[in-house]
């Protein structure tokens, strides 16, 4: 019995993608991307600084590195609360000593319960990007709209009210619905750093632009995962900046993302590493350190 003609057929069957979202494109196919003073490496260090609540909620799931045990989670809470009262400081002494911009996805309860860093990180000439309300803020598909915007209009709002505009957006665990690119750019975002298959910005569907923040460069994946060393982590980031400043003499511009988290890197037996690192790539000729917003504006910019 020989199978009806129409069984292999599919309507979204085509060049790229199955979805409208974004279009399929190959980094090295594209014209050839230009950052400032010549650099062919842009350098981007994002800070996640969280709020856990002592309670987590599932609902629509629970949050990466939440609390784990039986409530209240003391053990895991306090190790949380190690970033933003110690480490967060120990990050911010690092960027000052080497000179370099970067952007902190900070939750928009720090706004509300710590304006003194938030003026710190300010000060110091560093980027907010928004990151939901607290590790208690998931977004995914089983998420009403109404209350993904609200959660978003939230957001905002703690931020506005001490005078501080997010234009990036990173979502919890890089979760999101259907509706959240569309909210975002209804909310007047013009970035976002959830998708990770890039090297480069590139143009959603919708007008935002996507900033890939890969999860395999983050220490929470090296370090807190896959039980690797601060030594480790290190050499591996040095041998992705070597990697792409190798292929971007080929291909133009490339950007290396460097995910940090205070609790993790800011202990005093990995910050080092942290302050190592980073005086090894800023003498770098081909290193360009900059806020996602910064790294955005030059690309759009060249588009």
């Amino acid at each position: 019995m020989s199978l009806d003609s129409s069984y292999l057929e599919y309507p979204r069957r085509r060049y790229g993608y199955d979805h409208e979202l974004y279009a399929w494109s190959s980094i090295f196919d594209r014209p050839p991307v230009r950052w400032p003073e010549g650099k062919s490496v842009a350098v981007w260090l994002c800070v996640s600084l969280e709020h856990f609540p002592l309670t987590p909620s599932d609902t629509p799931f629970r949050a990466p590195g939440h609390m784990q045990t039986a409530y209240p989670d003391y053990r895991h809470y306090t190790a949380r609360d190690y970033g933003t009262r110690i480490g967060i400081y120990r990050l911010l002494d690092a960027f000052a000593a080497t000179g370099i911009r970067v952007s902190v996805a900070a939750n928009a309860v720090i706004a509300e319960r710590y304006p003194e860093l938030v003026r710190d990180i300010l000060d110091a000439g560093h980027e907010i990007v928004a990151h939901s309300t607290d590790m208690n803020g998931t977004i995914a598909s089983g998420l009403p709209r109404e209350e993904e915007q609200a959660l978003i209009r939230r957001t905002l709002g703690a931020w506005h009210a001490i005078g501080v505009r997010p234009k990036g957006w990173l979502s919890i665990a890089r979760s999101q619905s259907w509706n959240t690119l569309d909210l975002l750019k209804e909310a007047g975002f013009t970035y976002c750093c959830d998708w990770v298959n890039d090297e480069l910005p590139y143009r959603l569907a919708n007008g935002l632009t996507s900033l890939p923040l890969n999860q395999e460069l983050s220490d929470r994946q090296i370090i807190a995962t896959q039980q690797q060393s601060a030594d480790s982590w290190a050499q591996q980031m040095e041998d992705a900046f070597d990697w792409l400043a190798a292929e971007a003499q080929r291909f133009g511009g490339r950007m290396l993302p460097i995910h940090l988290t205070p609790y993790i890197m800011g202990l005093p037996y990995r910050i080092g590493a942290v302050e190592a690192l980073l005086k090894r790539l800023t003498v770098r000729d081909e290193a360009w350190f900059a806020s996602g917003d910064a790294i955005v504006q030059t690309w759009a910019a060249q588009q």
